[in-house]
């Protein structure tokens, strides 16, 4: 998982996360990823049009976003 989230980072891609949150439900996010620091990404979320936070370790899929699925 983290060789993906760096190469999509490298290429600036925008990519669908699928990931479990703290309250243990699973949620789809279009994002582009800003840094990777460790064990945690920041990224700018398009669902919520903020930077966000996201667990390498509860991120269960990652896959390039579609422009239409995406919003931009």
């Amino acid at each position: 998982m983290h060789r993906e989230l760096q190469r999509y980072y490298a290429q600036q891609r925008v990519v669908d996360l699928i990931y479990v949150n703290r309250s243990g439900q699973t949620s789809k996010r279009a994002v582009r990823i800003h840094s990777i620091d460790g064990d945690r990404i920041k990224a700018y979320c398009f669902t919520r049009q903020a930077y966000r936070l996201f667990l390498v370790a509860n991120i269960l899929a990652v896959a390039p976003a579609s422009r239409h699925a995406a919003g931009w």
